[in-house]
């Protein structure tokens, strides 16, 4: 069961990552690595959700996708630097290697953590060291 593991003394809640991205196999595909890597995933498919869960419960990591229908990733990457987002930003996304770096470095000139980035199909074991990395521990 993500997320605290509830019913047993000093349980740990695990980090959370919030996570967006409009192609369901690969949502689940990352979420299911962010589980296993030790995370509390949480899953939108659009800027508006994003932005609630990021308010509701501030992530310890991001993971998005730069190209999703009526929504810009750089926006997002914006949106996260003036939230003042302090945690690890992982792109995921299918665009030419040459734009996720110029995304990459404009992430880096807002001053966010960026890690990655990883180029669609995302593979397992890529995915996992990145997560494992930029994990931070569990809170009691």
């Amino acid at each position: 069961m993500p997320g605290a593991l509830n019913g047993r003394a000093g349980a740990m809640v695990r980090p959370r990552l919030l996570l967006i991205d409009d192609e369901p196999a690969l949502a689940t595909f990352v979420a299911d690595a962010a589980a296993m890597s030790g995370f509390d995933p949480v899953v939108t498919d659009n800027d508006s959700l994003f932005r609630d869960e990021f308010h509701s419960q501030a992530p310890a990591m991001v993971a998005l996708d730069l190209g999703m229908p009526g929504m810009d990733g750089v926006e997002l990457l914006r949106f996260l630097s003036a939230e003042s987002f302090d945690g690890p930003v992982l792109i995921i996304s299918g665009f030419d290697r040459r734009v996720l770096e110029s995304a990459f470095r404009l992430g880096e000139a807002l001053g966010l953590k960026m890690v990655g980035p990883l180029e669609k199909p995302a593979r397992l074991d890529a995915l996992e060291s990145i997560l494992r990395e930029h994990r931070p521990a569990p809170t009691p």
